[in-house]
């Protein structure tokens, strides 16, 4: 530490604020915010830190400045500012969602209600921004059906209206407009039908439901029913647009809900926004971490940032768990049961939500990633030392022990390696063994690719329970002395993959069925069980085909294939008359065919 920065230390004030660290080119590199900013500068240079990152930032810290503010609510917002305008090297990145939609109600005269992802400060209000398109077109759907307002760009003054510089359009005879351009609808009653859509957006139509209702009765009253139907249908709407914005406690106050989940290199942060017992608004952000940030700085940051973005004044805001942080006038609380207990579960679904739809947009953009995730969940899942890149898994298949044989499948990064594929006659073993089998190929396999010097697997997999699992292990470990994990997948009596085994001796993986790892494991299992089966078929008719035309000389595959094609079965070729056999396969080896038949049955 130089002298200069060790005697602004010395001079920093017991005071809440904001302190920025320079580095020798001049450049901030971190802001931070302190309740007290002697105390929190100083801890940065008088200990060595567990934190390589946070090390690695000291190191950087040529000067630093400060901005001393009332209080610790300030710090907080002056903080978010700074992070935002400078973007600091070690500070997190907020991945801003500006491209998301919001609703406008232009500052005019007879003001226009549009969607838009551009903010002009110029007077307009803006709601927003809303994270689901589906959300805010129900709105938009909702406003411009029953409020007659204007959806051209006219600029309407005091004289050119008067003056007929306009013309009414479609709209106003399909009558989606009242015609304001040329004086057909009142400014007072155009403000009267903006304020009801601001309550709206708000999520306050409790109270426009509650005055329809009153007009209608009033109308049926008098026997003006065609108008009360047409008040109907309004408040019907707006009651079936409350019931899609979830209706929560409707003696709940305006209140903010935070969700909150992370992961390796990412924080994120939700907020639901409850007005008059309805959840109005909902978005998501993300921050990019740079340092080891603790849970608790990244949700204050996100408060801080998400309720300046939607222009939140709620008094009362629900968290996940406990926060040094206090702003004016409002209540934290980290509700334990109850409806606002659901609306956390509700905030952090959200944010899982956000997680995954994230992720599903990356792996569209980069396949290999998802791979990656996958692999990574299976390394987790077993605690295997690498990432199982090489996968192989074998399969038995015989009738009572005749015809038997065996395959091995390999995936190579989740997908199927078909060149590497193996079918197996067994050999060695008489009669329906399985756990011989399985010994037989397994050694037979991993020998050779010894012999060869070949890439080993990271993982094998054996389609069978706990026995299968040892017969494996135990030409593996105790005859090959190789050490490769073992697993085993077991099916149900429907024959589909139920569960996944695992170490010696064998314990249960907790798997969901829709689960990616789950789907994977079964994929290769069924595609095991597919090599084998299809191999078992042709060897078994190619057996049954040989005990009858192969000892026929002269009788090559073509034209055993000709004469199956044609006559289906033994059976049929063995009772065929000699003309018909010539018509097939010509008279020389129809001759050889009916005569090797004919002789036999004499």
């Amino acid at each position: 530490m130089n002298e200069t920065l060790k005697n602004t230390i010395d001079s920093l004030p017991e005071k809440p604020g904001c302190y920025q660290y320079f580095d020798k080119s001049g450049t901030i590199i971190y802001v931070g915010k302190a309740k007290n900013l002697k105390r929190r500068v100083s801890s940065y240079f008088n200990r060595v830190h567990e934190s390589r990152k946070t090390n690695a930032l000291v190191k950087q810290i040529e000067s630093l400045q400060y901005i001393v503010v009332n209080s610790e609510e300030d710090a907080l917002l002056l903080e978010n500012n700074l992070i935002k305008k400078y973007q600091p090297h070690y500070n997190v990145l907020l991945k801003d969602g500006k491209t998301y939609p919001s609703i406008c109600i232009k500052n005019e005269k007879f003001p226009r209600v549009f969607k838009t992802r551009n903010i002009v400060k110029d007077g307009s209000k803006y709601f927003g921004p809303y994270s689901s398109n589906y959300t805010i077109d129900t709105i938009l759907d909702l406003i411009h059906k029953f409020y007659p307002i204007r959806t051209c760009k006219h600029h309407f003054t005091d004289e050119n209206v008067p003056r007929g510089t306009f013309k009414v359009c479609l709209e106003y005879h399909i009558k989606n407009c009242g015609g304001p351009c040329q004086g057909l609808q009142s400014e007072e009653e155009y403000m009267k039908n903006i304020d009801e859509i601001e309550k709206i957006i708000k999520g306050n139509s409790q109270e426009i439901c509650n005055r329809l209702l009153k007009e209608m009765q009033q109308l049926a009253e008098e026997y003006r029913f065609e108008e009360a139907a047409d008040l109907k249908k309004k408040y019907d709407a707006i009651e079936n647009y409350k019931s899609k914005s979830i209706i929560t406690n409707t003696h709940m106050d305006d209140t903010d809900v935070f969700g909150y989940d992370e992961d390796e290199n990412s924080a994120f942060v939700n907020i639901l926004r409850i007005s008059k017992g309805c959840i109005v608004q909902g978005y998501t952000i993300e921050y990019k971490k740079k340092m080891e940030e603790s849970r608790e700085e990244l949700l204050t940051l996100g408060i801080i940032e998400l309720r300046e973005r939607l222009q939140s004044d709620s008094k009362e805001i629900l968290v996940p768990f406990a926060l040094e942080m206090e702003l004016n006038g409002c209540n934290f609380s980290i509700p334990e049961r109850g409806d606002r207990k659901k609306l956390l579960e509700l905030a952090h679904q959200n944010v899982l939500q956000y997680k995954f739809d994230k992720l599903k947009q990356a792996e569209k953009l980069n396949p290999e990633q998802r791979t990656t995730r996958i692999l990574k969940a299976i390394k987790e899942m077993l605690k295997l030392e690498k990432m199982p890149m090489h996968i192989e898994c074998f399969d038995n298949s015989n009738i009572q022990g005749s015809d038997a044989v065996a395959s091995c499948v390999v995936f190579k990064k989740a997908k199927p390696s078909k060149k590497d594929y193996r079918h197996y006659n067994i050999k060695t073993v008489t009669g329906p063994d399985d756990y011989a089998s399985m010994q037989e190929i397994v050694k037979r396999r991993y020998s050779r690719l010894q012999e060869e010097s070949a890439p080993l697997p990271d993982l094998i997999i054996t389609d069978g329970g706990k026995g299968q699992m040892e017969a494996v292990r135990k030409v593996i470990e105790d005859e090959l002395h190789l050490h490769i994990p073992i697993a085993g997948l077991v099916k149900d009596n429907r024959h589909r993959t139920s569960e996944l085994l695992f170490g010696f001796p064998q314990k249960a993986i907790g798997l969901k069925t829709n689960d990616e790892l789950f789907k994977l494991l079964a994929n290769i299992q069924d595609e095991a069980h597919r090599f084998a089966i299809t191999f078992h078929r042709k060897k078994r008719s190619k057996s049954q085909i040989a005990s009858e035309l192969d000892n026929i000389n002269g009788i090559g595959e073509k034209t055993k294939t000709e004469l199956l094609k044609n006559l289906k079965s033994i059976k049929r070729i063995r009772e065929a008359k000699l003309e018909d056999l010539e018509k097939i396969v010509g008279k020389s080896k129809a001759t050889l065919i009916y005569d090797y038949f004919h002789a036999e049955k004499v």
